[in-house]
């Protein structure tokens, strides 16, 4: 009995709840349930220990990294408030621990600048964690609490404290029924507390990992003196100018109708004809992909470095102006910005949207450049060289790659013109695939079935020429076989002075990520698909010994129930789909040719690379694939009759004879 679909009313609507929240859905809120996103808990922890320093409690962190998975991080900052809180009539550790959108930072001044505002990471890792032990040091005593997969066990534990030492140790293990990888790499651990270190100056971060001898590594991050010693430290000796270091404070709002709220603004930066580098940093999170600073010193760089170009009177008579990527490609800039409100592209902090913090930092920046290139004019002038070299340089390489593209487009205009083939929108030869089909019926169905982003078309009009048997001057005078070696593009592997406008076989050339070959599942479609195969073989070998060439299987038989229709590929697999229904009324057919098939229907079966059927032509005996062709399509007659004496009668059921 087919199972009876449930319906969708008033009591199908459910809501998730407690840990469940981010144990079933951990991709809402970490971006991702892979290592990116576990990477991404684990930082929200150690974000908490951060913004309690940057608050001015406690200069040390300690991460501890142990090779089970298992996560360390403490701080020294006033300890996590955890005791009971009259105003909420709540213990504060199940506000903090157990309750999404609870925290201390909300109207907090001390937290004016914190990496975390919306009260999600603690309690998100928490939930998300096969274990979590925390303990806690303030007010004279020492808190312990312990949780198992998002549930608290045996509440709060307390007792006194005699050492003056206050702060939060924090352990777990992030849960691989959230995530599907918790083993998270050195290098995240490294680039993260080094990138912290950059923007918090005099934060010490101390990072031990247990190695496979049960020892620990340990390693230490401080700059004294921030994104400045950051800076030099990349640059080096490799500057063309000296490390400029800007700071401003500014007020304002992003809309008329909104509360005004606080930024500050540090750069620190120089030039060089070796090395570039531009990092953003907001509230101390790397912004990978930047937002409103990366616009800001876009738009900033290239309005003053456009007017010190058209001043400096190097730029020749109708030159245009840099690029932004001409001024990057010698500019190493580090930005860490800071304010009392911010909007983040979402939870996982990797751009920022403030309208202000765009314009303020515009402005401050044009103003610091415009300055800045009047005080030190021979700087200017090394600046000006460079960025000339730079973008000189880029035009000329596009010049040459506009050429290139021009005779390359011309080599595919050429498969534009081959009748009836339909191309597809991408040129990434990685994704692009050619479906070789037999008929203009068929070309029809396809046409509508395909992914018009990555699947090409072309058909075969009736059967093509035995390559085996016919010579070459005959192969290349058939109009069938050179448009389809003129849409594959890779020229063959012939050696023969006249192969008409076919050039000679560079797989580069090759256009295609896949062949397929898709004809009919009957007697004329195999002998379309061995023909086509034979040409294959004897003209591009390489194409099938690299694996290009599949055959899209056609299903034998269409079978239909009132609730589903199945598709059989074999007579084995008819008689399991048979069985599987078991008593359930039933239609069979044989299966329809390609040019009867709806789209849907040629989709699912043949075109969507999730649900379709591709054998890869793949020989591991190429001396034995050559033999059988030579035998079955070549000159040896004799040969050929003896095969099908000795085996004929294994095949008799698929003769076709009306």
């Amino acid at each position: 009995m087919a199972k009876k679909k449930q319906e969708y009313g008033n009591e199908s609507i459910t809501m998730l709840k407690g840990p469940d929240k981010v144990r079933l859905r951990p991709g809402v809120i970490f971006g991702s349930d892979g290592p990116e996103g576990c990477a991404h808990s684990i930082f929200e922890i150690i974000s908490n220990s951060i913004d309690e320093a940057r608050a001015g409690y406690g200069n040390k962190i300690l991460i501890t990294r142990w090779n089970d998975g298992t996560i360390e991080v403490e701080d020294f900052g006033r300890g996590c408030p955890v005791d009971f809180n009259k105003a909420e009539n709540r213990y504060n550790w199940e506000l903090v621990y157990c309750e999404l959108y609870a925290g201390g930072k909300f109207g907090e001044e001390d937290y004016d600048y914190s990496l975390g505002l919306n009260g999600l990471g603690l309690c998100a890792t928490q939930f998300a964690s096969e274990f979590m032990d925390v303990t806690v040091h303030r007010d004279g005593m020492e808190y312990s609490l312990h949780f198992e997969k998002g549930f608290n066990i045996g509440g709060l534990k307390s007792e006194p404290y005699k050492k003056k030492q206050t702060g939060t140790k924090t352990r777990w293990k992030p849960d691989l029924e959230v995530f599907t990888d918790i083993h998270i790499s050195e290098d995240f651990f490294h680039e993260t507390l080094r990138r912290q270190a950059v923007v918090n100056p005099n934060l010490l971060f101390v990072y031990r990992s247990e190695q496979a001898d049960g020892s620990f590594l340990e390693k230490e991050y401080l700059y004294e003196n921030g994104i400045t010693d950051y800076v030099q430290e990349i640059v080096g000796e490799k500057a063309l100018t000296s490390v400029q270091t800007w700071s401003a404070d500014r007020v304002g709002r992003d809309r008329e109708d909104k509360p005004e709220y606080k930024v500050k603004l540090s750069v620190a930066l120089t030039f060089s004809n070796q090395i570039n580098l531009i990092e953003y940093y907001h509230n101390s999170s790397f912004l990978e992909h930047g937002g409103s600073p990366e616009k800001a010193v876009k738009n900033a760089f290239l309005s003053q470095v456009n007017n010190l170009l058209k001043n400096s009177g190097k730029l020749q008579k109708g030159e245009s102006l840099a690029s932004f990527d001409d001024i990057r490609d010698c500019l190493v800039l580090v930005s860490s910005s800071f304010s009392t409100q911010t909007s983040y592209e979402n939870q996982t902090k990797k751009a920022i949207t403030n309208r202000f913090i765009q314009e303020s930092m515009t402005e401050f920046l044009k103003h610091q450049l415009e300055v800045y290139f009047i005080e030190n004019p021979d700087e200017a002038a090394r600046i000006t060289e460079q960025i000339l070299v730079n973008k000189r340089s880029r035009e000329n390489a596009e010049k040459t790659r506009l050429n290139l593209k021009k005779k390359l487009t011309a080599n595919i205009d050429l498969a534009n013109m081959v009748k009836k083939f339909v191309d597809c929108r991408t040129k990434d030869t990685s994704r692009r695939e050619v479906y070789i089909v037999e008929g203009d019926s068929a070309l029809g169905a396809v046409k509508l079935a395909r992914d018009a982003e990555f699947q090409a078309v072309i058909p075969v009009r009736g059967k093509i020429l035995n390559c085996l048997k016919a010579d070459y001057p005959q192969i290349f005078k058939s109009e069938i076989i050179t448009d389809l070696l003129k849409v594959l593009g890779c020229g063959v592997e012939v050696k023969l002075k006249n192969t008409g406008n076919i050039p000679q076989f560079n797989i580069d050339n090759l256009r295609w990520s896949k062949v397929i070959i898709c004809t009919d599942a009957d007697v004329d479609g195999f002998q379309i698909r061995t023909l086509i195969l034979t040409m294959l073989y004897r003209l591009t070998p390489t194409l099938i010994n690299e694996g290009y060439v599949y055959i899209a299987e056609s299903p034998l038989y269409e079978i239909n129930t009132k609730h589903k229709t199945y598709f059989a590929y074999t007579e084995k697999e008819r008689a399991d789909i048979l069985q599987k229904i078991g008593d359930q009324k039933f239609v069979i057919q044989r299966s329809k040719g390609l040019g009867e098939n709806e789209p849907e229907m040629m989709s699912l079966t043949t075109m969507n690379p999730e649900t379709r059927r591709l054998i890869k032509v793949m020989p591991t005996d190429v001396e034995r694939m050559a033999y059988m062709f030579n035998l079955l399509l070549g000159d040896d007659l004799q040969g050929r009759k003896d095969y099908v004496a000795q085996y004929g009668a294994d095949y008799i059921e698929l003769v076709d004879v009306s």
